[in-house]
């Protein structure tokens, strides 16, 4: 049975936590888990069914939440037979860990020496369990154990504990999850008033996409349809390394803060460099209405309030013109801290393992994520400077260069360092409900 086009979202049949953006504070946890039972695989699919709320019974002020996604490898292990399998997008099917070379995924950053299990063959189902309030968190936690109990075939195989502080900074202190699109047809507002909403088919199996054409639905339709690829990645921040930079290369702490907005593209209060060039304007950065209120083209086409290469104009270059069509390369992006902070001032790396859990969310693995991973992030001919990469996270290796236009004389740093290291992740498809429920239902 083949997909039939269709502009209206099933919301009834969509993992709430795929299109509504996360509140802040929250407290969460990302759990994976082994199948080794395809019986007990099921029967934890199934009781994981009961307890996902779907977009359609989303509210304002729910308090805490579950998504369930599976691997290409998790998806094997319930049964699904082999006809099904290799529907899927080819960048699924080979994981993550497959593709490490071309994400730029080497050197530090390559499989061997992730965290075990990311990128093996061990990593079948993943969690998240977001909440508001630590008490509820432990309430959710607890319904996704109890789902486990008495299945000996399902196997608890990695936890990382992951929050949003309620000043929503990320580690190097910058306000984060600002900038996300609206999603035709789900009635979810987008974060600047000036872009018009995105295709479903960006984002949702089954719906038309930003060509035209239908987003490839994996077969059979109940298993494919109103799902979405994730991508899942363990981002290690050296905070103390980005502190002493900013030191090292500012004359005074006003030129510090200057510094780091030039390599973000946003001021620390999460005020866009495109509406505050010169100076922080914290009151613009905390407002939802206006901190994301702006384009580029007109107002900053050479990057001289935002350089080009910065990070935020690298992950989502509006309406300026690069190598590639802007809304063809759109991705929901969730960001969550992980680790404790590193005390405010200290240049000292205190050995703490910290940094952020970054989970995208689109229907096109490769010409959404890959493509913003290798060609905006991890190459600058797209922006005209060949020899740079993205300053914030990009594999910089000491040598790493960014250029700050200016007048009368531009910047250009030369010596960037890495301030981001991959620690690990995984390539998930989260089923709708109803797929959830075929899942289940699976017999041998």
């Amino acid at each position: 049975m083949t997909s039939t086009i269709s502009s209206t979202l099933d919301l009834a049949d969509i993992q709430g936590g795929i299109l509504h953006p996360r509140p802040s504070p929250y407290v969460g946890a990302y759990l994976l888990l082994r199948i080794d039972d395809r019986r007990d695989g099921r029967e934890l699919v199934r009781r994981l069914a009961a307890v996902v709320t779907p977009a359609a019974d989303w509210t304002p002020g729910r308090d805490a939440w579950l998504n369930v996604a599976l691997t290409y490898r998790g998806l094997a292990a319930l049964g699904v037979p082999d006809a099904s399998l290799a529907t899927f997008a080819p960048e699924f099917r080979e994981g993550m860990a497959a593709r490490a070379d071309r994400l730029g995924d080497v050197g530090v950053n390559a499989p061997e020496h992730w965290e075990h299990p990311l990128g093996t063959s061990d990593v079948h189902v993943a969690l998240a369990v977001i909440a508001r309030a630590p008490a509820r968190l432990a309430e959710l936690l607890e319904q996704a154990r109890a789902a486990q109990e008495e299945l000996p075939g399902v196997r608890l195989v990695w936890r990382q504990d992951c929050y949003a502080l309620p000043t929503e900074r990320e580690a190097f202190g910058f306000r984060d999850g600002i900038s996300h699109p609206a999603v035709e047809g789900s009635g979810i507002p987008g974060s600047n008033p000036q872009e018009a909403p995105v295709k479903a088919g960006e984002f949702l199996t089954g719906h038309v996409d930003e060509t035209g054409d239908l987003a490839p639905v994996p077969q059979p339709d109940v298993l494919g349809r109103n799902g979405t690829y994730l991508v899942f990645r363990k981002l290690h921040q050296d905070v103390a390394g980005f502190r002493r930079y900013l030191r090292a290369h500012s004359a005074t702490q006003a030129d510090e803060e200057l510094l780091a907005a030039k390599l973000v593209g946003r001021w620390r209060s999460g005020a866009p460099l495109a509406l505050a060039p010169d100076q922080d304007d914290p009151e613009l950065g905390a407002d939802p209405s206006r901190n994301n209120d702006f384009r580029y083209r007109d107002a900053d086409e050479r990057g001289l309030r935002c350089p080009v290469g910065s990070h935020i104009r690298r992950m989502n270059p509006r309406d300026a013109v690069v190598t590639g069509e802007v809304r063809l390369h759109r991705m929901i992006r969730r960001g969550t801290s992980y680790g404790p902070p590193l005390p405010e001032g200290e240049l000292a790396d205190d050995g703490a393992d910290r940094g952020l859990c970054f989970v995208f969310v689109g229907a096109h693995l490769d010409r959404q994520f890959e493509f913003v991973q290798t060609q905006w992030a991890g190459d600058g001919r797209a922006f005209g400077a060949p020899d740079e990469v993205d300053p914030l996270i990009g594999p910089n290796d000491g040598a790493g260069v960014l250029t700050i236009p200016a007048r009368p004389i531009r910047r250009r740093l030369t010596d960037l360092p890495r301030f981001v290291t991959t620690r690990g992740g995984e390539y998930c498809f989260a089923p709708s409900l109803p797929a959830l429920r075929w899942l289940a239902e699976l017999s041998d």
